[in-house]
């Protein structure tokens, strides 16, 4: 067998696995830390480190440091080897059904009060990220609101509004006009 045919059956074989062609569908959509991809697939952290090794293997996947995190993408090179074969409207397909939001959730369910509100502002960016997903939501789209609105809202959540409210702009879920004037949601 001549060394292109290995590559080929060894590509193949990563992908013969139901998790490994989820994590290749989730990826095609946009990048994942691994503690996202196990609470979006509900499998343990170190499933998912095993999978992702076996996908780095054959040069499906990359992976870069995000502060404490690994933040893993698709490497589209390596697709090129599958273009005759699955288009990626078929690799994303494959990630159908899956519950993209699962690891919202978790993180909202750990630092959450029965009543909504937070118990603390997580440090961590990908935590504090979901939470913020999670609070921007009371905001609705296309409402302006003046900063004393915004904190009137953003203290059912904590008390440090300013925190939240300057996280919410830098992240973009939040847009505000001049120095403090009128925000809204994005």
């Amino acid at each position: 067998m001549s060394a292109e045919n290995e590559e080929l059956v060894a590509f193949f074989k990563v992908l013969a696995d139901a998790n490994r062609l989820k994590i290749v569908g989730l990826l095609a959509q946009r990048p994942y830390s691994g503690g996202e991809l196990a609470a979006v697939l509900g499998l343990k952290a170190s499933t998912v480190s095993h999978h992702l090794s076996r996908l780095a293997q054959v040069g499906l996947v990359s992976a870069r440091a995000e502060g404490y995190y690994s933040v893993y993408r698709l490497e589209e090179k390596a697709l090129q080897k599958t273009r005759l074969l699955f288009s990626h409207a078929d690799l994303v397909s494959v990630a159908a059904g899956v519950d993209v939001d699962g690891y919202d959730r978790k993180v909202i369910g750990d630092f959450t009060r029965p009543d909504g509100s937070l118990k603390e502002i997580p440090a961590q960016r990908k935590k504090l990220e979901a939470i913020l997903r999670y609070v921007v939501c009371d905001f609705e789209l296309g409402k302006r609101y003046s900063e004393k609105q915004v904190n009137e809202i953003l203290s059912r959540f904590h008390e440090d509004t300013a925190s939240l409210r300057r996280e919410l702009v830098g992240t973009k879920l939040m847009e505000r006009e001049g120095g403090g004037g009128e925000y809204w949601r994005i």
